[in-house]
């Protein structure tokens, strides 16, 4: 993988908040020409079994606009809409096969570039200042994240969000493990977005994930006089191939940091980040006595 090529240019998003820059569906060429042909042989079924838009449409509980869209690729089909269209159009299993296509190019372009990433990392590190970070959050609490963003996301563009930072939760079951290191704010334990129990299962599910031997959660208390945190949100990844890339936040942008130099200042900050944090035995101790908190 050559970092420089591949990455730089992915400035435009955000990894585990809710805001976005975007407001245009985003498939890409990577994944338009799979939606396309899914598009095609949609059509050459529907056509095969002499139907109408309108009559395939009722016939699987879709509307003549939505068949329409999914064959022009304007639109992507829902996996429950490809099983549909496959049992009723006879097509054995050939439409059905396109789902999980289907279901990553659903996922926001941004988080498939994260994804890729994460895929290749070996170690990763990450310092989260306003919320608990993605590859930890429960899928209430990803979802009231996204439900409060504005402007809003409609109800599909919700789903696909939140269906798209869960799948990158597989890195905890990836084999071989990668070392996967967090240090969470204080504040992002304390602040109860989705309600008081949506902030209960999400600290219960801390507990569990920091019992995982490859993980360690820390936290940096509010009490600190000294933070190396107060520049935002970072994340440090440790590539296969030996190269180490890093991301920082802010509104509307995610920064890729890939220059060598700048990466640096990153090892550096997240390092004393660590260093100024509770230990991780002391840190799962201060998530449980917030849970005793929270009524």
């Amino acid at each position: 993988m050559t970092v420089d090529s591949e990455y730089t240019a992915r400035k435009d998003h955000t990894t585990d908040g809710a805001d976005d820059a975007s407001w245009e569906a985003d498939w890409d060429d990577e994944y338009g020409p799979v939606v396309r042909a899914a598009g095609r042989q949609l059509k050459l079924w529907r056509e095969a079994a002499n139907l109408t838009q309108a009559e395939l449409g009722e016939a699987i509980g879709y509307s003549m606009a939505m068949v329409s869209a999914v064959e022009r690729a304007k639109r992507l089909p829902h996996p429950e809409f490809l099983a549909k269209a496959d049992e009723f159009l006879g097509a054995g299993g050939k439409l059905a096969a396109l789902r999980k296509d289907m279901e990553e190019a659903r996922y926001p372009k941004k988080v498939r570039d994260l994804a890729k990433l994460e895929a290749e990392a070996v170690e990763l590190g990450a310092y989260g200042s306003h919320n608990i970070h993605g590859l930890l959050q429960t899928e209430e609490y990803a979802r009231a994240l996204f439900d409060m963003r504005r402007p809003a996301y409609s109800k599909d563009d919700l789903e696909r969000h939140v269906a798209a930072r869960l799948a990158r939760q597989g890195i905890f079951e990836r084999t071989p493990t990668p070392t996967l290191t967090f240090v969470l704010d204080e504040a992002t334990l304390r602040r109860p977005l989705g309600g008081r129990m949506v902030l209960r299962r999400q600290l219960e599910h801390l507990l569990e994930i920091g019992q995982l031997r490859h993980v360690e959660i820390q936290v940096m208390p509010l009490n600190r006089e000294d933070h190396a945190g107060m520049g935002g949100q970072l994340q440090v990844l440790k590539l296969r191939d030996g190269a180490t890339v890093g991301y920082s936040e802010a509104q509307l942008i995610t920064h890729l940091v890939s220059d060598p130099k700048e990466v640096q200042v990153l090892e550096l900050r997240y390092g004393i980040i660590r260093a100024q944090a509770l230990s991780p035995r002391e840190s799962l101790a201060f998530i449980e006595k917030l849970l005793g908190e929270i009524t």
